[in-house]
């Protein structure tokens, strides 16, 4: 065939010929006690390396016009390794997997897919806040849904559907359900198989459709099963998955699952890419949707994943650097709770350790938007930046709140900058509550009248702060 259809350059004029990326190699960060990798590999992509047989991808491909999908190559790679992740593995056959330009594009197309203007969505009680920013311009609503320590509650799910009235809501039952369910964002819960378990009973039970992301999946502790050297420094695929706890994906004989799988957090934010796993029919409607939107990942960032993944590190080398990114942000956490036993007034704060993710949850206070707003300024001028948990409902609390959070991450800050942040809070704390430097309540003249809260204020329920 002497193709003339296909409006496509010709790669004879990209100005691009060749790539050269250092990156870790997999023997440094295996090492026990490593702090980061200290030493390198250096891999090479060119331009013209698939027909001189160097590599199956190269840069002539990456550059020009791709699919929906993403790359054929890369979503090899990315469906074999859900094929040997137990834990992420659908139970039925006609699955696929594609690449997306990250979790808030592959969460933007599902509302237009499986969803109408009025329509509702079921959230968690305080949600990831682009789900409502990409959601409500489109006319979308909001159910939310309890949660307690294990998460997202079935009994409240089920009351809600059961009860449904049309009439009061003035919109049909939701048909659709969105979770995060490791290391929740804000409230940093994971859910234990039980409990999804129990959800999507639920989900079958009022025909709902689960939209599982879950950015966090591959760097959670092991909470729920025994931590041993193969876990922490795997030498197979199995070591490591084997102690995940099963997602929804894994336990969908159905095909009402979609789960996004974002590489912000284990690869990097800027790569601007995730997958996203569901059964053929689902997939086939989001690969229309790519093709009149962002088409599919830049090629720059697809080959450079590419490489690190499939050329250099393999699929061992990736879970031993997930088992190192997990090592690492532990440390941290670990960092952060023990400021949070030093600096906090326990009088009115109380924590729970975060079980995945990136933040830290400061639990509940006395219900008022107000005192969240001079919370969020005292410690502003003290020095620390906190993220409000109004900023997670999807009216920003205007309704009213049940406690009083704040949302700290300790991702990116040094250890240093995590205990100094906490002692400062701590301090805008006392200020706001007129709390003594030794923790004890003080008097006040004006303001929240602790004496008339004090019945509301205790150690466990009063500030909750998440770590995610």
């Amino acid at each position: 065939m002497r193709s003339l259809g296909p409006g496509a350059p010709s790669t004879e004029y990209f100005p691009f010929y060749a790539m050269n990326l250092e990156v870790g190699s997999t023997n440094a960060f295996a090492t026990v006690g490593k702090e980061a990798p200290a030493s390198t590999t250096t891999i090479y992509a060119g331009k013209h390396d698939s027909s001189s047989g160097l590599s199956t991808y190269d840069l002539a491909i990456a550059l020009q016009y791709g699919q929906g999908t993403g790359s054929a190559q890369l979503v090899k790679f990315m469906s074999d390794h859900v094929n040997i992740c137990g834990p992420q593995h659908p139970p039925y056959r006609n699955w696929k997997c594609i690449l997306s330009v990250g979790t808030t594009s592959a969460f933007e197309i599902v509302p237009k897919m499986l969803a109408k203007p009025g329509d509702y969505l079921l959230v968690e009680q305080h949600t990831y806040t682009t789900v409502f920013e990409t959601s409500l311009p489109l006319g979308i609503k909001f159910a939310q849904v309890r949660i307690d320590k294990d998460g997202l509650t079935p009994n409240d799910l089920d009351d809600i559907l059961t009860n449904w009235d049309e009439t009061v809501r003035g919109s049909k039952k939701p048909s659709l359900l969105y979770t995060v369910p490791t290391g929740q964002n804000p409230c940093e819960i994971t859910q234990p198989l039980p409990r999804r378990q129990e959800i999507y009973r639920v989900a079958q039970k009022h025909n709902l459709f689960i939209v599982e992301d879950d950015p966090y999946y591959f760097i959670q502790p092991w909470l729920y099963k025994t931590v041993n050297q193969a876990t922490e420094h795997p030498t197979s695929v199995d070591d490591y998955v084997k102690a995940l706890v099963p997602s929804y994906l894994s336990i969908d004989v159905d095909g009402r699952v979609l789960r996004m799988d974002p590489f912000s957090k284990i690869i990097a934010p800027g790569a601007r890419m995730g997958r996203v796993t569901a059964s053929e029919q689902v997939i086939e409607r989001m690969v229309r949707a790519h093709e009149v939107s962002v088409q599919n990942p830049s090629g720059f960032s697809q080959i450079a994943v590419f490489k690190l993944l499939h050329d250099s590190w393999g699929h061992l080398g990736f879970v031993q650097w997930l088992a190192h990114l997990r090592g690492e942000y532990i440390k941290r956490r670990d960092v952060l709770f023990e400021a949070c036993e030093l600096f906090l007034p326990r009088e009115i704060c109380g924590w729970v350790p975060s079980t995945a993710g990136f933040f830290h949850n400061k639990a509940g206070l006395i219900s008022s938007l107000q005192i969240e707003k001079e919370i969020h300024s005292a410690a502003i001028d003290a020095g620390t930046l906190v993220v409000p948990g109004s900023w997670f409902l999807p009216d920003e609390g205007r309704s009213g709140m049940d406690e009083v959070f704040f949302r700290i991450t300790y991702a990116a800050a040094s250890t240093d900058d995590i205990r100094e942040a906490i002692k400062r809070f701590g301090a805008a704390l006392r200020r706001v509550f007129y709390l003594q430097s030794q923790g004890k309540l003080g008097q006040t003249d004006s303001g929240h009248q602790l004496q008339k809260l004090s019945g509301k204020i205790s150690p466990r329920s009063a500030i909750r702060s998440v770590s995610n």
